[in-house]
Protein backbone atom coordinates (compact mmCIF):
# COMPACT_ATOMS: atom_id res chain seq x y z
CA UNK A 1 0.00 0.00 0.00
CA UNK A 2 1.39 3.46 -1.05
CA UNK A 3 1.57 5.67 2.09
CA UNK A 4 -0.13 8.77 2.79
CA UNK A 5 1.61 12.73 2.75
CA UNK A 6 -1.13 15.21 3.84
CA UNK A 7 -0.31 19.15 2.37
CA UNK A 8 -1.28 20.97 4.89
CA UNK A 9 -0.76 24.46 2.86
CA UNK A 10 -4.62 25.27 2.07
CA UNK A 11 -4.66 25.48 6.21
CA UNK A 12 -2.38 28.14 5.70
CA UNK A 13 -4.20 29.70 3.01
CA UNK A 14 -7.52 29.97 5.27
CA UNK A 15 -5.08 31.53 7.87
CA UNK A 16 -3.26 34.21 5.47
CA UNK A 17 -6.95 35.07 3.99
CA UNK A 18 -7.36 36.95 7.14
CA UNK A 19 -3.54 37.70 8.22
CA UNK A 20 -4.06 36.44 11.04
CA UNK A 21 -2.72 33.35 13.26
CA UNK A 22 -5.73 30.90 12.94
CA UNK A 23 -5.98 27.90 11.67
CA UNK A 24 -2.33 27.68 12.61
CA UNK A 25 -1.00 24.89 9.75
CA UNK A 26 1.59 22.88 12.69
CA UNK A 27 -1.40 22.17 14.36
CA UNK A 28 -3.25 20.95 11.85
CA UNK A 29 0.05 18.61 10.74
CA UNK A 30 -0.23 17.42 14.43
CA UNK A 31 -4.30 16.52 14.15
CA UNK A 32 -2.74 14.29 10.27
CA UNK A 33 -0.37 12.49 11.99
CA UNK A 34 -2.85 11.55 14.88
CA UNK A 35 -5.74 11.07 11.63
CA UNK A 36 -3.08 8.28 10.61
CA UNK A 37 -1.01 10.28 8.22
CA UNK A 38 2.59 8.72 6.71
CA UNK A 39 4.13 11.97 6.20
CA UNK A 40 3.16 16.25 6.20
CA UNK A 41 3.94 18.32 3.03
CA UNK A 42 4.52 22.15 2.67
CA UNK A 43 5.33 24.54 -0.13
CA UNK A 44 7.35 27.02 1.11
CA UNK A 45 6.78 29.20 -1.77
CA UNK A 46 9.14 32.18 -2.97
CA UNK A 47 6.11 34.80 -2.19
CA UNK A 48 5.40 33.11 1.15
CA UNK A 49 1.64 33.09 0.16
CA UNK A 50 0.59 30.63 2.58
CA UNK A 51 3.12 28.81 4.48
CA UNK A 52 6.18 31.23 5.57
CA UNK A 53 9.31 30.76 7.76
CA UNK A 54 7.60 29.91 10.91
CA UNK A 55 5.41 27.70 9.74
CA UNK A 56 8.18 25.66 8.44
CA UNK A 57 10.15 26.06 11.38
CA UNK A 58 7.88 24.37 13.79
CA UNK A 59 6.75 21.93 11.18
CA UNK A 60 10.41 20.22 11.28
CA UNK A 61 10.83 20.86 15.05
CA UNK A 62 7.27 18.72 15.89
CA UNK A 63 6.39 16.56 12.69
CA UNK A 64 7.37 13.05 14.32
CA UNK A 65 6.47 11.64 10.41
CA UNK A 66 8.25 11.93 7.14
CA UNK A 67 8.22 15.91 6.87
CA UNK A 68 8.40 16.79 2.62
CA UNK A 69 9.23 20.24 1.48
CA UNK A 70 8.23 21.67 -1.58
CA UNK A 71 9.64 23.90 -3.06
CA UNK A 72 11.35 25.64 -6.12
CA UNK A 73 15.13 25.56 -7.25
CA UNK A 74 15.48 29.77 -6.15
CA UNK A 75 19.16 29.37 -4.26
CA UNK A 76 17.15 31.32 -1.06
CA UNK A 77 14.66 28.29 -0.93
CA UNK A 78 17.55 25.67 -1.02
CA UNK A 79 19.48 27.77 1.04
CA UNK A 80 16.75 27.50 3.67
CA UNK A 81 16.32 23.65 2.71
CA UNK A 82 20.16 23.03 3.32
CA UNK A 83 19.18 24.60 7.32
CA UNK A 84 16.03 23.27 7.73
CA UNK A 85 16.83 19.86 6.72
CA UNK A 86 13.50 17.95 6.27
CA UNK A 87 13.85 14.68 5.47
CA UNK A 88 12.74 14.77 1.17
CA UNK A 89 12.18 17.99 -0.73
CA UNK A 90 10.27 17.73 -3.85
CA UNK A 91 11.11 19.97 -6.59
CA UNK A 92 8.47 21.78 -8.32
CA UNK A 93 7.83 24.79 -11.10
CA UNK A 94 6.36 27.98 -9.52
CA UNK A 95 5.13 30.92 -11.09
CA UNK A 96 3.78 33.85 -9.46
CA UNK A 97 0.43 33.98 -11.16
CA UNK A 98 -0.58 30.30 -10.47
CA UNK A 99 -2.93 29.23 -8.07
CA UNK A 100 -1.50 26.01 -7.11
CA UNK A 101 1.22 24.02 -9.11
CA UNK A 102 0.43 23.06 -12.34
CA UNK A 103 2.21 20.71 -14.61
CA UNK A 104 5.27 19.41 -13.66
CA UNK A 105 9.06 20.50 -13.65
CA UNK A 106 10.58 20.69 -16.63
CA UNK A 107 14.22 18.91 -15.68
CA UNK A 108 15.60 19.10 -19.62
CA UNK A 109 15.32 22.93 -19.79
CA UNK A 110 16.85 23.51 -16.69
CA UNK A 111 18.98 20.82 -16.36
CA UNK A 112 21.94 22.80 -15.19
CA UNK A 113 20.28 24.58 -12.40
CA UNK A 114 18.31 21.63 -10.85
CA UNK A 115 21.74 19.73 -10.99
CA UNK A 116 23.23 22.33 -8.80
CA UNK A 117 20.74 22.49 -6.71
CA UNK A 118 20.05 18.70 -6.20
CA UNK A 119 24.01 17.92 -5.05
CA UNK A 120 23.75 21.12 -2.75
CA UNK A 121 20.57 19.47 -1.02
CA UNK A 122 22.67 16.05 -1.35
CA UNK A 123 25.77 17.74 0.45
CA UNK A 124 23.24 18.67 3.13
CA UNK A 125 21.96 15.60 3.57
CA UNK A 126 18.59 16.16 2.17
CA UNK A 127 17.43 13.67 -0.68
CA UNK A 128 15.36 15.21 -3.36
CA UNK A 129 12.50 14.21 -5.63
CA UNK A 130 11.15 15.93 -8.80
CA UNK A 131 7.72 16.38 -9.67
CA UNK A 132 7.25 15.83 -12.73
CA UNK A 133 4.95 14.78 -15.62
CA UNK A 134 4.88 11.35 -16.68
CA UNK A 135 7.11 11.69 -19.85
CA UNK A 136 10.03 9.68 -20.29
CA UNK A 137 12.42 11.81 -21.30
CA UNK A 138 11.33 13.75 -17.94
CA UNK A 139 11.64 10.78 -15.56
CA UNK A 140 15.18 9.65 -17.71
CA UNK A 141 16.60 13.21 -16.79
CA UNK A 142 15.59 13.30 -13.57
CA UNK A 143 17.58 10.04 -12.86
CA UNK A 144 20.11 11.71 -14.79
CA UNK A 145 20.31 14.78 -12.23
CA UNK A 146 20.88 12.90 -9.14
CA UNK A 147 17.17 12.45 -7.69
CA UNK A 148 16.00 9.62 -5.52
CA UNK A 149 12.39 9.69 -6.18
CA UNK A 150 9.90 11.43 -9.00
CA UNK A 151 6.68 12.68 -7.99
CA UNK A 152 4.27 11.85 -11.67
CA UNK A 153 1.76 14.98 -12.20
CA UNK A 154 -1.49 13.31 -11.71
CA UNK A 155 -3.43 16.62 -12.82
CA UNK A 156 -3.71 14.81 -16.44
CA UNK A 157 -5.59 11.92 -15.01
CA UNK A 158 -7.53 14.48 -12.45
CA UNK A 159 -8.48 16.79 -14.43
CA UNK A 160 -9.98 14.40 -17.63
CA UNK A 161 -13.51 13.62 -18.10
CA UNK A 162 -14.28 11.70 -21.19
CA UNK A 163 -13.55 7.80 -20.41
CA UNK A 164 -11.23 7.54 -23.13
CA UNK A 165 -8.81 10.38 -21.49
CA UNK A 166 -9.27 8.97 -18.06
CA UNK A 167 -8.24 5.67 -19.85
CA UNK A 168 -5.25 6.90 -21.64
CA UNK A 169 -3.89 9.15 -18.47
CA UNK A 170 -3.83 6.35 -16.74
CA UNK A 171 -1.87 4.18 -18.93
CA UNK A 172 0.34 7.31 -18.98
CA UNK A 173 1.10 6.87 -14.96
CA UNK A 174 1.55 3.18 -15.48
CA UNK A 175 3.95 3.99 -17.96
CA UNK A 176 6.07 6.43 -16.21
CA UNK A 177 6.05 4.32 -13.33
CA UNK A 178 7.59 1.43 -14.88
CA UNK A 179 9.88 3.89 -16.56
CA UNK A 180 11.03 5.43 -13.39
CA UNK A 181 11.61 2.27 -11.54
CA UNK A 182 13.53 0.96 -14.60
CA UNK A 183 16.32 4.05 -13.97
CA UNK A 184 16.03 2.95 -10.10
CA UNK A 185 13.76 5.93 -9.14
CA UNK A 186 10.86 5.94 -6.30
CA UNK A 187 7.66 6.83 -7.55
CA UNK A 188 5.47 9.13 -5.24
CA UNK A 189 2.17 10.46 -7.15
CA UNK A 190 -0.23 13.73 -6.57
CA UNK A 191 -1.88 16.69 -7.91
CA UNK A 192 -5.56 16.46 -8.31
CA UNK A 193 -6.51 13.52 -6.17
CA UNK A 194 -9.64 13.16 -4.37
CA UNK A 195 -12.03 10.80 -2.12
CA UNK A 196 -13.60 10.59 -5.60
CA UNK A 197 -10.67 9.45 -7.91
CA UNK A 198 -7.98 8.42 -6.10
CA UNK A 199 -9.02 4.55 -6.72
CA UNK A 200 -8.00 3.80 -10.08
CA UNK A 201 -4.92 5.53 -9.51
CA UNK A 202 -4.21 3.32 -5.96
CA UNK A 203 -4.40 0.15 -7.39
CA UNK A 204 -1.20 1.22 -9.98
CA UNK A 205 0.99 -1.13 -8.80
CA UNK A 206 4.79 0.72 -8.22
CA UNK A 207 3.44 3.77 -6.45
CA UNK A 208 5.10 4.27 -2.68
CA UNK A 209 3.15 7.52 -2.07
CA UNK A 210 0.75 9.83 -2.20
CA UNK A 211 0.84 13.29 -1.69
CA UNK A 212 -2.79 14.83 -1.20
CA UNK A 213 -3.79 18.07 0.09
CA UNK A 214 -7.18 20.54 -1.24
CA UNK A 215 -9.47 17.31 -1.35
CA UNK A 216 -8.74 15.97 2.41
CA UNK A 217 -8.74 19.58 3.92
CA UNK A 218 -11.94 20.41 1.95
CA UNK A 219 -13.53 16.99 3.47
CA UNK A 220 -11.71 18.12 7.04
CA UNK A 221 -13.97 21.27 6.85
CA UNK A 222 -16.67 19.20 7.64
CA UNK A 223 -15.59 16.17 9.98
CA UNK A 224 -11.81 17.25 11.24
CA UNK A 225 -8.63 16.81 9.83
CA UNK A 226 -8.16 13.35 11.81
CA UNK A 227 -11.23 11.74 10.28
CA UNK A 228 -10.41 13.28 6.90
CA UNK A 229 -7.19 11.74 6.87
CA UNK A 230 -8.60 8.42 8.16
CA UNK A 231 -11.16 8.41 5.32
CA UNK A 232 -8.50 8.92 2.58
CA UNK A 233 -5.92 5.99 4.35
CA UNK A 234 -9.00 3.43 3.97
CA UNK A 235 -9.34 4.45 0.50
CA UNK A 236 -5.55 3.61 -0.41
CA UNK A 237 -6.08 0.14 2.14
CA UNK A 238 -9.04 -0.73 0.08
CA UNK A 239 -7.62 -0.03 -3.48
CA UNK A 240 -3.70 -1.52 -2.80
CA UNK A 241 -2.67 -3.55 -5.48
CA UNK A 242 -2.52 -6.97 -4.53
CA UNK A 243 1.34 -8.27 -3.75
Amino acid sequence: MALLGVNIDHVATVRQARRTDEPDPVWAAAEAELGGADGITFHLREDRRHINDRDARLLRETVSVKLNMEMAIAPEIVDIACDLKPAQVCLVPERREEVTTEGGLDVIAHRSRIRKAVKRLADCGVVASAFIEPVDDQINASAEAGFHAVELWTGGYAHARAPSEVSERLAALARGIETARRVGLIVHGGHGLTYRNIAPVAELPGFTEFNIGHSIISRAVFVGVREAVRLMKDLLVRHAPPG
